[in-house]
């Protein structure tokens, strides 16, 4: 079928299915989203499985991922409601004759670009909150993991037969190009920086709104007080896990020069062997990387080069290498980590707050206070104090970056609200004493009104 044929009839019955949705009220949706939640976990086996045979993680990782998700999908099926349900607001001075309430109502149809590196969590971050939000979806998935995306709606439709709620399109980036011009009420994107670009200027054309992920470069700072093998423990983690293929992982590592070697030397026994990477392309980006890094003076103390075959990449450590070159300032999405020595955590965070992305960072230190005082002078949406990832497991938490690692927010009451339009009433309950609000205004009424003005404001 031709993209038009996938996407417009796809976007056309998604438009009458959110009528039936958003009408559910929320306990209606609640229960339904519920009955799919019971359905991923009751067969999570299968998920995880497909997942690991699509992007080559290990099945464990997979399960993990698919955990993960579902609590994300617990959490916005219950707390929809809470959060953007009709409340009242206080009315003021000037309005105190006013009842005033404040509601988030749904948008209509949204559309959601996923990625290949987590098929499951990273999509659903959106998916799940939108469709709680009353929300009907077209979801694409990356064109490298079609199989889990389509597993995804077909859970769906078991666990919730009937009106097309969630519908997912196959295929490459034209699907997704088309998906952004369709007509759809928001685009929810999550991939590079430079295709973020593109997917903005087709928006802006019809004034779509959308919600960017956009990748990052994200820092690990380590204090000399901090404990070393769980620094490395989780930098380790951060940067090797799912073969480095993480937006919010560690790329950077920014550690005080006592404590240097030492930290060198306990993260270089963590490495693991070579890793899968799910697309073809990544490799070669990979190995450039290394390439520049060393050939600017930087030195690999586990791996190299050698380490980035055609397939797999096994664990890269480099040391010392400049600002300047690609494995700092660019994404690599590799198994490999650049570990620098500072002077000093102030020198740590200067050079964690360079980059041009800005998704998330961790700190490693034994003293909590100087921990959140680093956590907020991080140009970063989110921040893990002695622990990596922390908060991809809180559902409460809204996700997202500055700078190029996109703009908006998913999870938490931020991503409920992201897929909401916030609507404002007021009713008059009776005729206001002092009323201003009118051509024929009494000036006496002004002058009183004016007079409280100035009691309440001015003094």
């Amino acid at each position: 079928m031709t993209t038009t044929d996938v996407v417009g009839p796809a976007v056309a019955q998604a438009r009458e299915a959110a009528r039936w949705w958003g009408g559910l009220g929320f306990n209606g949706r609640r229960s339904r989203l519920l009955a799919w939640k019971r359905h991923i976990a009751q067969h999570i086996g299968e998920l995880a499985a497909l997942v690991a045979e699509e992007t080559g993680k290990s099945q464990d990782d997979a399960a993990l991922e698919v955990m993960l998700a579902v609590e994300h999908l617990d959490w916005a099926a219950r707390s929809a409601g809470k959060v953007l349900g009709r409340r009242k607001v206080s009315s003021g001075m000037l309005a105190s004759n006013h009842v005033a309430t404040l509601e988030y109502l749904p948008l209509g149809v949204v559309g959601v670009i996923g990625p290949w590196n987590y098929p499951v969590y990273t999509p659903l971050g959106s998916v799940s909150y939108a469709l709680a939000a009353g929300n009907a979806v077209v979801f694409k998935p990356s064109e490298h993991t079609p199989r889990t995306g389509q597993w995804l709606a077909d859970a769906w439709a078991q666990a919730v037969p009937g009106e097309p709620v969630l519908q997912v399109v196959l295929g490459d980036g034209t699907v997704g190009a088309a998906l952004t011009w369709s007509g759809v009420d928001k685009i929810a994107f999550t991939g590079s920086a430079a295709t973020a670009r593109k997917v903005m200027a087709t928006c802006a054309e019809t004034l779509t709104p959308l919600v960017v992920e956009g990748g990052g470069k994200d820092a690990m700072i380590v204090a000399a007080d901090a404990d070393l093998e769980a620094a490395a423990q989780a930098a380790a983690f951060g940067g090797f896990g799912n073969a480095g293929q993480t937006c919010a992982g560690v790329e950077r590592v920014y550690i005080e020069r006592s404590v240097y070697q030492t930290f060198l030397d306990k993260l270089g026994s963590l490495a693991p062997g070579p890793q899968k990477m799910t697309t073809p392309e990544q490799p070669s980006i990979v190995r450039s990387h290394v390439e520049d890094a060393l050939a600017r003076g930087g030195r690999a103390v586990v791996g190299g080069i050698e380490s980035v075959q055609p397939a797999q990449v096994g664990a890269v450590v480099l040391a010392e290498v400049p600002e300047d070159s690609l494995a700092v300032t660019e994404e690599t999405f590799g198994p490999t980590l650049v570990v620098n020595p500072v002077d000093s955590v102030d020198e740590a965070i200067r050079l964690a707050n360079a980059s041009k992305y800005g998704l998330a960072a961790s700190i490693f230190t034994k003293d909590s206070h100087a921990g959140t005082a680093i956590a907020r002078r991080l140009r970063t949406g989110a921040a893990s104090i002695n622990a990596v990832l922390g908060f991809a497991g809180v559902p409460s938490l809204p996700f997202g970056g500055v700078g190029d690692s996109g703009f908006g927010r998913i999870h938490g009451a931020d991503g409920l609200r992201e897929f909401s339009r916030a609507q404002s009433v007021t009713r008059q309950r009776f005729h206001a004493p002092l009323d201003l609000m009118r051509l024929d205004r009494d000036p006496k009424a002004m002058a009183r009104a004016l007079k409280l003005f100035r009691f309440r404001h001015g003094r």
